[in-house]
């Protein structure tokens, strides 16, 4: 009841205000959003034809038995974000959505984490002598305001480059040159038995070579009660229209290519996979984009971009000053 509940509605848990869906679709709103853009597009050479139509939706992958001691690393994907790897600070670059929505994401970051070791949203380092890793940390623009909010921050990425950039940015600022980059993948640390409070991993998952085995990864990262959290894109076609038709293809927000239909995980999926890796999703939320104001709010409307927070299963035990037992 609890999973309908969660994929269904979508209502957080634990008392969190649900924040209503926004009156217009993310179709209309790219729509609109296009309108405005349309002089400039037609001036241009037209945009290439949208991708094929999707394949068939596959269902979660399976482990091979090997779990976490084998790779969920793509290669191609490795390749395909090494080449951009410069532009992750130009908040007008092909990183610029996630410049747009790393407000929202943080927002939904820190009031579940806060919720769950009872810390004070309102406090300025809210994850202060909390554990944190950031996997698939590109270059650092989550990893940062997580180190700001007093977390001692592990950010791994599979592209060197993503690391060198990020370090380096980080060293600008003495609140974030304590974080610990390192080019690295999930299993890899796996196996150095590394264990973290809170594991972190956004819109990467779409891109790994098998989401079982990161997920089971991901939750062998996180101490037990400790907290899990991931953000992707839904596997649906109205995903498919917005998220790769609209924003690769016509408004050109992001490079072309940067998603695959086929390879996007829906709600369900990602519920059983973490199920399966000894994680309880908790809450979820959806991200919409508003083009009126330019920003991105969060919302019950999980059918495109949308985030959960899950706890790992465990003897109750007292993390960092919270008692688990009680969450």
């Amino acid at each position: 009841m609890l999973r309908r509940a969660l994929l269904s509605s979508v209502s957080p848990l634990h008392g969190t205000v649900r924040i209503p869906s926004p009156s217009y679709s993310p179709i209309q709103a790219l729509l609109a959003q296009w309108s405005r853009y349309a002089s400039v597009v037609s001036s241009s050479a037209p945009p290439p034809p949208p991708p094929p139509p999707p394949s068939p939706p596959r269902g979660p992958s399976r482990s091979s038995g090997g779990g976490t001691t084998s790779s969920s690393l793509n290669p191609a994907e490795v390749a395909k974000f090494a080449s951009i790897a410069e532009t992750w600070w130009d908040s007008s670059g092909p990183f610029k959505p996630l410049h747009v929505m790393n407000p929202t994401r943080l927002s939904f970051i820190r009031s579940t984490l806060c919720r769950h070791f009872r810390r004070d949203p309102n406090s300025s380092k809210p994850l202060e002598g909390l554990k944190v890793i950031d996997v698939g940390c590109g270059g650092g623009i989550l990893s940062e305001p997580l180190a700001r909010m007093g977390a001692t921050v592990t950010a791994i990425d599979a592209v060197d480059k993503n690391i060198k950039i990020a370090s380096i940015h980080a060293a600008s600022d003495p609140t974030t040159a304590s974080i610990e980059y390192c080019c690295a993948t999930a299993e890899g640390l796996v196996k150095e038995k590394r264990l973290f409070d809170a594991v972190i991993s956004l819109e990467v998952i779409e891109h790994v070579a098998n989401p079982l085995e990161f997920c089971e990864s991901l939750s062998a990262l996180t101490i037990p009660n400790g907290a899990t959290v991931i953000s992707t894109i839904n596997r649906s076609m109205r995903a498919y229209a917005t998220a790769i038709v609209a924003a690769e293809y016509i408004l050109r927000w992001l490079p072309r290519g940067t998603h695959e239909w086929s390879k996007l995980v829906t709600p369900e999926e990602l519920v059983l996979m973490l199920q399966k890796a000894s994680v309880s999703v908790e809450e979820m939320a959806g991200f919409v984009y508003n083009p009126l104001s330019g920003e991105w709010s969060l919302s019950d409307d999980i059918s495109v971009n949308y985030i959960a927070f899950g706890v790992k299963k465990g003897e109750a035990s007292s993390t960092n000053g919270r008692d688990a037992s009680l969450s």
